[in-house]
């Protein structure tokens, strides 16, 4: 299930808030209207635009709302969730048999792991049902890179634009040296572009590709647990081991806790058979 990722948004929103406060600290409202330029903004967005549509294909320009969208999303299956999932399925089908995982899953809303239990009720050798899973998380990543790719050109050709902008504003301003009153727009304009577009690569599209990508390595590795779980009903595996060989995957933190957990039952048991 997916649920809203708040610390994207506060991220933007807080650099833009540091900013302003910066600049007002010093110039007041009056200081921050001074960075308010149109020529500058038109230079930094309509490059971009331009930029982005010569790069890329239609098809993949519009898909970037889904793209961005999904650095504001997180996946919420956590891992010992899934364990127990994993835990509960092979009990099942070691006690009625495979077929009966069907029942099962209605209530499993990941589709990777409805898709790997039909391969496996429907008798696939495991060797096929990795290929198939492991072909799947393949396509997967191959998606999420050129997605990706995106919003790195954007954080790549904004600084570039920037500087395109400040050329522009160094042009106007060395050719109206003549006339003071027009030194300080061309000026602006010259330092307010290098501003906005090294602002959106570093507060908004470098940051948010790299979480992209490191959503896309979260997402790998909970798919290879689900494979090796998909595995492990199929062959019939003890609970038990299964149990250990997922707890693996877990960090440190939650094993230590889940331990406590147990040690803290196991005590309250003997408690009250005392």
């Amino acid at each position: 299930m997916r649920k809203r990722d708040i610390l994207t948004p506060i991220g933007i929103t807080l650099g833009f808030i540091m900013i302003m406060l910066a600049i007002m600290s010093k110039g007041g409202t009056a200081g921050a209207s001074l960075f308010l330029d149109i020529s500058s903004i038109f230079i930094v967005i309509g490059g971009l635009i331009a930029s982005m549509l010569i790069n890329f294909k239609m098809e993949q320009i519009k898909l970037t709302n889904k793209i961005i969208s999904e650095a504001f999303h997180k996946n919420d299956l956590k891992l010992p969730e899934l364990i127990s999932l994993f835990i509960r399925l092979s009990e099942r089908a070691r006690r009625e048999g495979l077929l009966a995982l069907e029942n099962e899953l209605e209530e499993v809303e990941d589709p990777f792991i409805r898709k790997g239990i039909l391969l496996a009720v429907d008798g696939i050798e495991p060797e096929v049902i990795k290929d198939i899973m492991n072909a799947e998380i393949t396509a997967m990543e191959d998606r999420h890179y050129r997605g990706r790719t995106l919003v790195e050109k954007a954080g790549e050709y904004a600084p570039a634009w920037g500087m395109i902008g400040t050329l522009v504003g160094l042009v106007l301003m060395l050719n109206n040296l003549q006339d003071p009153t027009a030194l300080g727009p061309s000026m602006a304009v010259a330092l307010l572009t290098t501003l906005y577009g090294t602002v959106l690569a570093n507060l908004v599209f470098v940051p948010m590709a790299s979480k992209l990508e490191t959503k896309t390595e979260e997402e790998v590795f909970i798919k290879q647990i689900i494979i090796e779980g998909v595995i492990g009903v199929q062959s019939g595996q003890n609970p038990r081991i299964l149990e250990e060989k997922l707890s693996a995957f877990l960090p440190n933190d939650v094993k230590d806790k889940q331990e406590e957990q147990e040690d803290s039952g196991f005590v309250g048991e003997k408690i009250n058979e005392a």
